[in-house]
């Protein structure tokens, strides 16, 4: 039957349930004569995940798109601004082993690819530092803009580390009090409708049934709907991506004055990576590994032996929470009148903290393409699988990358990380592709890339690969614009590190003073 749209069903709560419906609601109440009705339903009794503490630049339109300001964010979230990411390790392993993946673009990109005129002088300067201020900025643990700066403008491009709870219940008061989604707190005991046809209702302990015309599995990797009721198969991609296992902790600041890291800092290890994120009031480290190539009795050790080198806290009085996950993704998002958001989806260890940024570019494709009829859903559907399916495939690309390109011997998984069978043929066409040249615009199939040229620039000259850099008349033709150009960063690097604040300083600034803390780390 064809029929109109008007109700919209979200199963689910959580990062992925709220903001998807923040975004729908942005999106679908502007026109009263065709009103969409949103209903958010989430159980009081199951709990997510909640360590998804990273986003990417694109946060910032999101958020201003559903309504909020920066600055109750910022406070209600304890969130702090991320300038990029910094990799300590992942090469070498040697003491002096890092490099950045920054958030603005090298300069002069789009117009210039100055990587090939960097290279005569990388043994005096690192790609980053040659084509950015952010790596500057990070290493002086400065802020991203000045207080007068208006919100979500900035001097140099940033996302946010924040607490996912607190980022979780915001949303849910702004969407109910400001965006009219209706919300339902119950457990959903039943999905209604034949597997070869659409849902017609959700089935709640007390509520009774809650029926809707699109349904949106955010049930996390339950998958309620999409995997339980509809059967779409998960596609493991556990054969590129090895890490299957995180232990997380909450690591208090020594000190309500302790500097605020304005990167997350990835640091390598002999069986996967740990994070570290600073926020305002504490820190989020965890350690993602693969259980195939260390057990969870020593990943726990490994990762109360960086809290203690961090000095930082007492590494014996916290407790780890442990996270089994399986990276891949379903063979299809939406199918039929259900369309599956975030871990529901699909679920990639945590490495550039894709996690969020696909929620967002969920809410938003679906948003934008809403279809007024269940006609023209079907399209929609293939449309949104095909981008999606995309999508994940070039963050597995991209994140394999990292491994792909280190020199590290000291363990089997580093060592079988770099085994072809394990690296997928697209990633390995394009390592082949930039083997003789630099990467560039024309380079990846989409405008709306996930990762552009330049996020792989990054990574691949941070990590010491070479490009033949071909004498040809444009090069030679390109020579003096690239030199302005590094002259160029290298005086706007100086002239914004002196006026930038700190980043604890620009958030007390904004945020107020923050917590006291007590020894054992509690706030007071």
């Amino acid at each position: 039957m064809d029929h109109s749209v008007k109700k919209i069903v979200i199963v689910g709560g959580g990062s992925a349930g709220w903001l998807t419906a923040g975004l729908l609601a942005s999106e679908l109440r502007g026109d009263d004569r065709l009103p969409v009705d949103i209903t958010l339903v989430e159980s009081p009794d199951v709990k997510t995940i909640g360590v998804g503490e990273g986003t990417w630049p694109t946060m910032r339109e999101t958020l201003r798109k559903i309504g909020l300001s920066e600055v109750e964010f910022l406070r209600r979230c304890t969130a702090s601004f991320k300038q990029g990411t910094q990799f300590l390790g992942w090469v070498s392993g040697a003491d002096d082993d890092r490099y950045y993946h920054p958030f603005s673009a090298p300069v002069g990109y789009g117009e210039l690819n100055v990587v090939p005129h960097w290279q005569e002088q990388r043994d005096r300067v690192s790609f980053t530092d040659a084509v950015s201020v952010q790596g500057y900025l990070c290493d002086r643990d400065l802020a991203p803009k000045q207080q007068a700066t208006p919100e979500y403008a900035f001097v140099a491009n940033y996302g946010y580390h924040l607490d996912a709870g607190k980022f979780a219940e915001l949303l849910q008061e702004h969407c109910t009090r400001n965006l009219g989604v209706v919300h339902v707190r119950d457990h959903v005991t039943g999905v209604n409708g034949e597997p070869d046809g659409d849902i017609v209702s959700v089935t709640t302990a007390r509520t009774g049934d809650l029926a809707g015309d699109l349904f949106i599995d955010c049930t996390g990797l339950k998958a309620l709907l999409l995997g339980e009721h509809f059967g779409v198969p998960f596609v493991s991609r556990g054969d590129a991506l090895f890490n299957d296992s995180a232990l997380a902790v909450q690591v208090p600041y020594a000190s309500s004055d302790s500097p605020i890291a304005s990167q997350t800092n990835s640091t390598a290890q002999s069986a996967g990576w740990i994070w570290d994120i600073g926020l305002q009031k504490r820190r989020g480290v965890g350690y993602t590994y693969s259980s195939a190539h260390t057990s969870d009795a020593e990943a726990e050790q490994v990762l109360r032996a960086y809290v203690t080198a961090t000095g930082e806290a007492d590494a014996d009085a916290l407790e780890p929470r442990k996270i089994a996950f399986e990276s891949g993704h379903r063979q299809s998002f939406w199918h039929r009148n259900c369309v599956a958001v975030g871990m529901s989806a699909g679920f990639l260890e945590p490495l550039e903290a894709s996690a969020l940024v696909m929620i967002e570019l969920a809410g938003k494709m679906i948003g934008e393409e809403f279809p007024a009829r269940r006609s023209a859903m079907d399209i929609v559907a293939r449309r949104y699988n095909e981008v999606f399916t995309y999508r994940w495939n070039r963050i597995i690309d991209f994140l394999k990358l990292h491994y792909v390109l280190s020199n590290r011997d000291d363990s089997e998984f580093w060592q079988e990380n770099r085994r072809s069978e394990s690296i997928p043929d697209s990633l390995a066409e394009l390592l082949d592709l930039w083997r003789n040249r630099p990467p560039w615009l024309n380079d990846l199939a989409r405008q709306d890339e996930v990762f552009s040229a330049a996020s792989y620039q990054y990574v691949l000259y941070g990590m010491g690969f070479e490009s033949d850099v071909r004498r040809t008349a444009r090069y030679f033709d390109e020579s003096e614009g690239a030199r302005r150009l590094f002259v160029k960063n290298n005086q706007q690097a100086n002239q914004i590190i002196r006026g930038l604040p700190g980043n604890r300083e620009l958030l007390t600034a904004l945020c107020g003073e923050a917590h006291p803390v007590d020894s054992g780390g509690n706030e007071t």
